[in-house]
């Protein structure tokens, strides 16, 4: 425990929250990853699904852990946090945010009238990806503040608006 305290800069115990958090995110993706990747492939609910849903599971998880380690160097000069524990909550919200604004801007899509079996795939995809970027925007920020991210965070929303020609908005 006193090697992940001191890797990940931890001085309060309740910040071991995040790299527990983090892991247990890693092995739930690479589980869901190994089930889908086995459907694919015709496995599921078979003998050999059983046995290699675990070991494809494990390699993805060890090489997402070896992915996220070479973000964290590539990113650690880039982002200014206080802490290293700090980079792994920054890590969580992307995900969530990232995970959730996708899966709500289908049913929104679906209230405002264009539903996939209404109108034309192209129409209601484009919708979709449309919608996406301000639901991405509010529960960026949300998010970031539940994690106690808010600075980084409206830093972040306020420097990507700019450069995509929408600064005007915080003014």
């Amino acid at each position: 425990m006193q090697k992940i305290k001191k890797r990940w800069e931890i001085s309060k115990n309740w910040q071991l929250i995040h790299p527990f958090l983090g892991a247990v995110m890693v092995i739930a993706t690479s589980y869901m990853f190994a089930r889908r990747l086995l459907h694919l492939f015709q496995f599921n609910n078979t003998v050999w699904e059983w046995v290699l849903v675990p070991v494809i599971g494990i390699a993805l998880y060890f090489l997402l852990i070896r992915f996220f380690m070479w973000c964290f160097k590539k990113l650690e000069n880039k982002w200014k946090v206080a802490h290293k524990w700090e980079m792994i909550a920054i890590f969580i919200v992307f995900a969530i945010t990232g995970s959730l604004s996708g899966k709500l801007a289908a049913p929104l899509t679906e209230w405002i009238g264009l539903g996939r079996n209404t109108v034309n795939g192209f129409v209601y995809w484009t919708a979709r990806i449309l919608l996406i970027f301000p639901i991405y925007q509010v529960i960026l920020i949300v998010v970031g503040w539940l994690f106690g991210q808010y600075k980084f965070f409206w830093a972040f929303e306020q420097k990507m608006l700019k450069r995509m020609g929408l600064g005007f908005l915080f003014r």
